[in-house]
């Protein structure tokens, strides 16, 4: 996966799905100041690089989950790889929502995944873990089982490991934290003096760029 890591990461920082910014940090939806910001959905108008991902996803999904029944993306941002992946596959489709719809039938899950299926849950990104394991939730309580959740990227948060552990979700991701800061280094997106600013964030990611206080 090392390989695949790195051009990955190659691939998303090129077309700046990934843009890295330490000294100019963005602020998330969160209200977190962050030195990194991450867009997947980018990478969805380069054909070449949609093509890269749904191989990609695909040879992991027959190696690990040769049993699958289904792929089930986490809307929105996986909607479109997970469509691509079932494509490939020859799978059904379904996508979860990150809340049910307020009319209709108030569907959480679209799609017609029917209980006892086996599922491969697709994420674009993984921050802290909590809207991914709400879909993995959705699907469980359908009757279907989640055999593993694959995503293009992740942090790495402690907090979300640790979650998808205590979740029994078992994640693969094609490029994290690590192997961005690797290939930014290496092609002198960044540098040293940068590189620790970018490690420091993601062990405090919470409250990094706050001031201060002091205690008297």
């Amino acid at each position: 996966m090392k390989r695949v890591q790195k051009i990955t990461a190659e691939k998303l920082l090129k077309v700046k799905a990934i843009k890295l910014q330490p000294s100019n940090p963005f602020t998330w939806a969160s209200g977190w100041k962050s030195p990194i910001y991450c867009d997947n959905r980018k990478l969805m108008s380069y054909p070449q690089i949609r093509n890269f991902l749904k191989v990609e996803f695909a040879r992991i999904i027959l190696e690990k989950y040769p049993q699958t029944d289904a792929i089930a993306g986490v809307a929105t941002g996986a909607i479109a790889p997970g469509t691509l992946v079932a494509d490939v596959l020859g799978l059904p489709f379904v996508y979860i929502r990150s809340s049910p719809k307020d009319h209709g039938m108030e569907n959480l899950i679209e799609g017609d995944l029917k209980p006892k299926q086996k599922v491969v849950v697709i994420e674009d990104l993984v921050s802290t873990g909590g809207s991914s394991l709400k879909a993995v939730e959705a699907i469980r309580s359908n009757g279907s089982d989640v055999l593993g959740m694959i995503a293009i990227f992740t942090y790495g948060f402690q907090h979300s490991v640790d979650a998808m552990h205590e979740a029994r979700v078992e994640l693969t991701t094609l490029c994290n934290y690590d192997a961005i800061l690797d290939e930014a280094l290496a092609t002198d997106y960044i540098d040293e003096s940068e590189l620790k600013t970018l490690q420091d964030w993601r062990k405090d990611p919470e409250n990094w760029g706050k001031p201060h206080k002091n205690i008297k």
